[in-house]
Order: C-alpha cells, then sequence, then structure tokens
C-alpha cells in the first residue's frame, strides 16, 4: 500500500525584508529587517494549513538583513540544505531571503549543490508589518513550487515569477519587481497556485564551477579572498595595485559594456593575472551577456555572482588542483 505519511516541506529562514519589522504599516523603508521569525511567517500565512499532505518544518539558520550576508552564513545554510535535500521524505525545501543579495546565495548554492530537488528562495520587497506585505504571496508560491514534480535546481519565486538562480538580478530599489531574469526570461509563472512552466527545468546550468563540496568543509576563515573592482571613467590603477599588496587572491571586473576595461587598469590587471591572481570579467550592464574576445568564464554572470563563482572556482583549486580552461579571465580589450 502507498503510504499516507506526509510529505516534509522544510522552510529555512535567513532574515531580510520578508522577516523585517516596522512601526508604521505605511513604512516601506524605514523598517528594520530579520526581525520576524520563519515560524512566525509561516504561521501568518493561514493558507499553508490547507496544503494537502504536507507537514512543515520551520528551522532559523540565521537571521540577518542580507546586506549583511557571509560566508559563515553561506557554509550553515548549504550544510542545512544538504542534510534536508538528503531526506527521501523531502522532495524539496524553501529558503527566505533578503532581496539584496538573493542572486548571490542562489548562484552559490547551485554551484555547491547542483540540486537534483528544488531549493526554492524567495524574499519580499516590503515588511511583514506593511499595509500590503508581499512576502506572504511569496511564501504561499515557494511552497508550491517546492513541491512541483519534476521542479530541481535553485530556483527563485518572487511575483509569482519563477527565475533560474543563473538568471536571478535585482533590477529595482523598490518596486515589488525588483527581481528579474534579464534576456533569459522567468521559467515559470505561478498563477492561482498553479506552475504554469514556459520552459525545461535547469536540469544541467553551465557554470564555470560546482558541484563544490569543499565548500561545506574548508573553515570560511581559508576561504580564498576575492574582491569586485569597477571599471568606470577615471579608474585608477591603484585599486587593484593596493588589494594585490594586501594579498587579494582573485579579482572580478565589473566591465563597461561588452567587457571592455578602462586603459589606465588594464596594465595593473595584466600584471596581477601574471602574478598568479585570475581576473574574470563580468559586465557591469544589466542584460546580456559578453561576446567575443572578453568573454570569459564570467560572461554570462553580474559581477557579484562572478564574485562568488570565482571564489568557489579557487577553493576548488586548493582542494583538486589546476582544472584547466576556466583559469582564463582577462582579455586584452579591443580598440
Amino acid at each position: 500500500m502507498p503510504s499516507t505519511d506526509p510529505v516534509i516541506l522544510p522552510i529555512l529562514g535567513t532574515g531580510g525584508t520578508i522577516a523585517g519589522a516596522s512601526t508604521q504599516a505605511l513604512d516601506n523603508v524605514g523598517y528594520t529587517a530579520a526581525q520576524i521569525s520563519v515560524a512566525q511567517l509561516l504561521a501568518a500565512v493561514p493558507a499553508l494549513g490547507a496544503e494537502p499532505g504536507v507537514a512543515f518544518e520551520a528551522e532559523q539558520v540565521a537571521q540577518l538583513d542580507s546586506k549583511d550576508m557571509d560566508p559563515a552564513t553561506w557554509q550553515a545554510l548549504g550544510r542545512r540544505v544538504a542534510a534536508h535535500l538528503a531526506r527521501p521524505e523531502v522532495p524539496g525545501l524553501v529558503i527566505t531571503h533578503g532581496t539584496d543579495t538573493l542572486e548571490e546565495t542562489a548562484i552559490w548554492l547551485q554551484a555547491v549543490l547542483a540540486p537534483t530537488k528544488p531549493v526554492v528562495l524567495t524574499a519580499a520587497m516590503r515588511p511583514a508589518t506593511a499595509l500590503a506585505p508581499d512576502g506572504p504571496q511569496n511564501l504561499l508560491d515557494a511552497v508550491r513550487l517546492a513541491r512541483t514534480p519534476g521542479a530541481c535546481g535553485v530556483l527563485v519565486v518572487a511575483g509569482g515569477r519563477v527565475m533560474a538562480a543563473a538568471d536571478v538580478r535585482k533590477r529595482h530599489p523598490y518596486r515589488l519587481d525588483a527581481l528579474a531574469a534579464g534576456d533569459a526570461g522567468v521559467l515559470a509563472w505561478i498563477e492561482e497556485g498553479n506552475v504554469r512552466l514556459l520552459r525545461p527545468w535547469p536540469v544541467a546550468t553551465a557554470l564555470p564551477v560546482g558541484p563544490c563540496a569543499a565548500a561545506l568543509q574548508v573553515p570560511v576563515t581559508d576561504w580564498p579572498w576575492v574582491e569586485v573592482v569597477g571599471s568606470h571613467a577615471g579608474a585608477d590603477a591603484r585599486q587593484v595595485d593596493a588589494l594585490r599588496a594586501a594579498g587579494v587572491q582573485g579579482l572580478v571586473v565589473a566591465t563597461t559594456g561588452n567587457g571592455t576595461v578602462h586603459r589606465a587598469l588594464q596594465a595593473a590587471l595584466e600584471r596581477a593575472q601574471a602574478g598568479g591572481c585570475p581576473v574574470w570579467l563580468a559586465s557591469r550592464c544589466g542584460d546580456g551577456v559578453i561576446v567575443g574576445p572578453a568573454a570569459g568564464p564570467a560572461a554570462a554572470f553580474s559581477p557579484w555572482q562572478a564574485r562568488a563563482l570565482l571564489q568557489l572556482w579557487l577553493l576548488q583549486q586548493r582542494v583538486a588542483g589546476p582544472q584547466g580552461p576556466a583559469a582564463a579571465g582577462l582579455r586584452r580589450p579591443s580598440a
């Protein structure tokens, strides 16, 4: 006989605006993030009690404003996600998160775990105390997505949009539709609790690194130091030289346009790369990918996603030894 035991759906809380609180219901910017527990968030969505055949497990992994996300929290979250996914009674799970660094956490989890079950991140642009909070609907949609047969990988849901980890970007500082999927577009829409799939689930996501079990094992104090430097009008090479002198181990350049780098930075970046510091190029443009001679491992990612990926790549190199072509990054810009 088939089992009548309910499936277990863990809801992991990390804080963010979705758990934020303000003294004024009309104040959507003066709130304090990460004030309400994930258990309270679940209790505030009565519709979750009507989900058939599912038992929820609320777990507070962290309680912080996502602008303050850090490697220790990533590692703790990754370990808990991996542990839950290994349980046969768990079809998927949900993570509540802030929007500010959500794209970084999503790509980090995808690269580290490459999950074959759905790991769904959701968030909010208004605090839980707002007159019309967006968090409850997003949380309900995330639960529906985490239980969807065939869904897999790290996914993000907000405002009814389902986005893949590699595609999601925060594109607006205030609007409810702040999260978008750029050129790739949404994977699916969630409408009245139904998932309308537009294209296949990302069974295999092309990333320059992963899976990276070392990220769950190596103490965060031993993770490589990687920073983002910006190419812009009036860029100064001293930022690169200062970081190298301080011991930085990898650099991502937020380039102008199609992977172009200010001439004042070029020589310093070439010196850094020649000295064993990988340099990856990621466009500061909101949409699109770098094409042509400047394309490299980070061509399709935001500079902030690329920083997380380069850190993982360096960690993997340290553990497993050189893996080949992903080391290439910096290219001499075209005229």
